[in-house]
């Protein structure tokens, strides 16, 4: 058994597949009409075909649950909030905030309302705390993870 990939039911595939190039930067790898594979394995499938899949009625789907979500990792945390401030598209779920870990997130939905997560990097978040003058210790701490951690994330 191997898992492939997460798949997407939406109501638009076209709205979809730009929503995901323009604000993700992904783009379309397969594309199979109904169903399309973006770069990072994500999988658009229309929702007219997938209901044909389930044998399902429209209301079997339901967009805007909040039980999952695609969640990203960005290096350039403070530019992609720029260009999330910057598209009047984006719907958030919350603001960008800080885990207790110190890792900077920003939550929003795409054009179905599936939840999108863009975390800041890791080793980013060790890099900011160095800047601002904590030790590899400190930091350790401060993420509540092992120093051996900081230490990998720091090379």
């Amino acid at each position: 058994m191997k898992f492939k990939n997460p798949l997407l039911v939406v109501s638009n595939l076209e709205k979809s597949k730009a929503f995901y190039k323009e604000v993700l930067g992904l783009r379309v790898t397969m594309d199979f009409g109904a169903n399309v594979t973006l770069t990072g394995g994500i999988s658009l499938q229309s929702k007219e075909s997938w209901l044909s899949f389930i044998h399902g009625k429209n209301e079997d789907i339901i967009f805007g649950n909040k039980s999952t979500e695609l969640y990203f990792e960005e290096d350039d945390f403070d530019a992609f909030i720029q260009k999330l401030n910057d598209l009047p598209s984006i719907h958030f779920v919350h603001p960008m905030l800080e885990h207790r870990w110190g890792q900077r997130v920003v939550r929003f939905y795409d054009p179905d309302k599936h939840i999108i997560e863009v975390g800041e990097n890791m080793k980013s978040v060790c890099f900011r705390f160095l800047k601002n003058g904590l030790s590899k210790s400190e930091i350790a701490v401060r993420m509540d993870v092992p120093m051996h951690y900081v230490e990998k994330l720091l090379k």
